[in-house]
């Protein structure tokens, strides 16, 4: 039986020390969670059990995984399905989708641009941005742009914004019992992310071709957003930064979709929900040379809202880190810059 335990809040600084990479036979699991107990709970005192263990993961961890979601295969695998089909068209076709000056906001972004903060090379990948569908004369319209979609693909908008959709749901049903947690109102987040500037974004990672690649996947790094949504990765290669500064592999069991803090959240909540440091990394042998294709969700707040650290979350053990509070646009800017998309 998994014992859960609440670290102290002086303990929740993020570690200086360079991480180790982890002896694979030392076992070391992220745990999963059913949501059906929080959102079809038999019980009040089950649900309430279940927010209380959704947040001792997340302190401890800053990922779980999450199971009973509802989201059926059947979407899952048509999604997935297009993008690759997209990611197979020839590079002029893809190109055509690149919004020149865009930070990649909406549409495709080539190989080789992103770049993980601090580091010397861009990640091995591409990718395209879904983002919320909003009315063009909406107060947001300026810094929410409209979608772009791939004529070669027919299938891709309709499952692509499917799943966007569901991905929010669930992300929204996240953040409420993440609220209980907190002592707030269980829909708190609700009216702060109704028009959230969120993305899906499916990713190609093309096969390794050669040894002496000096770059990885995907760069250690943070996510910039509330929390993160990851659904059906192709392959392994995720790997978590623990908090003993060890690299842990996770690949999530089949119908599991890995749920990650972001750094706005850990942010709002003064580091008490940790924002995890995450890479992808290059497969060894002959794995190499296979693609690696994943999709994440990056469920983002509305632009306006005011990061600003929640009180309960400033103790004398655990004091504001953060001087000034910031808009999430301004923030999403300001990060958007550091990983070269604007």
């Amino acid at each position: 039986m998994h014992r859960w335990w609440r670290p102290s809040l002086k303990n929740w600084k993020r570690r200086s020390r360079p991480p180790v990479d982890i002896d694979k036979s030392i076992l070391m699991s992220i745990p999963s969670l059913d949501i059906r107990r929080f959102t079809h709970p038999t019980s009040a005192e089950d649900r309430a059990a279940f927010v209380r263990e959704l947040s001792e993961t997340y302190r401890e961890w800053g990922f779980a995984g999450i199971r009973g979601h509802g989201i059926p295969d059947t979407l899952t695998n048509a999604a997935y399905e297009d993008f690759e089909a997209f990611f197979g068209l020839p590079e002029i076709v893809k190109k055509r989708y690149h919004v020149v000056g865009g930070g990649g906001a909406r549409g495709y972004t080539p190989f080789g641009i992103e770049t993980a903060k601090g580091a010397q090379h861009h990640d091995l990948k591409e990718f395209w941005h879904i983002g919320r569908e909003i009315p063009r004369d909406h107060a947001q319209a300026d810094v929410m742009p409209a979608n772009v979609w791939p004529d070669e693909v027919p299938g891709f908008r309709e499952h692509g914004y499917a799943l966007y959709e569901a991905l929010d749901k669930l992300g929204s049903n996240v953040l409420s019992a993440l609220a209980l947690s907190l002592d707030l109102p269980e829909d708190w987040f609700a009216d702060k992310t109704n028009y959230g500037n969120s993305i899906l974004r499916p990713i190609h990672y093309p096969p390794i071709t050669t040894p002496d690649v000096p770059n990885v996947r995907a760069g250690a790094h943070e996510d910039i957003n509330l929390i993160t949504l990851l659904v059906g990765a192709s392959a392994a290669g995720l790997e978590v930064l623990s908090r003993k500064g060890e690299w842990v592999p996770y690949t999530a069991e089949e119908g599991t979709i890995v749920v990650n803090i972001g750094d706005m959240l850990q942010r709002l909540t003064n580091h008490v929900f940790p924002s995890t440091t995450h890479r992808v990394t290059n497969p060894p042998g002959e794995a190499a040379r296979q693609p690696r294709y994943s999709t994440p969700f990056f469920l983002h707040p509305n632009p306006d809202f005011l990061i600003d650290a929640l009180p309960q979350c400033v103790t004398d053990d655990n004091p504001n880190r953060y001087a000034e509070p910031i808009t999430a646009h301004g923030y999403l800017l300001e990060r958007l810059r550091e990983i070269k998309l604007a």
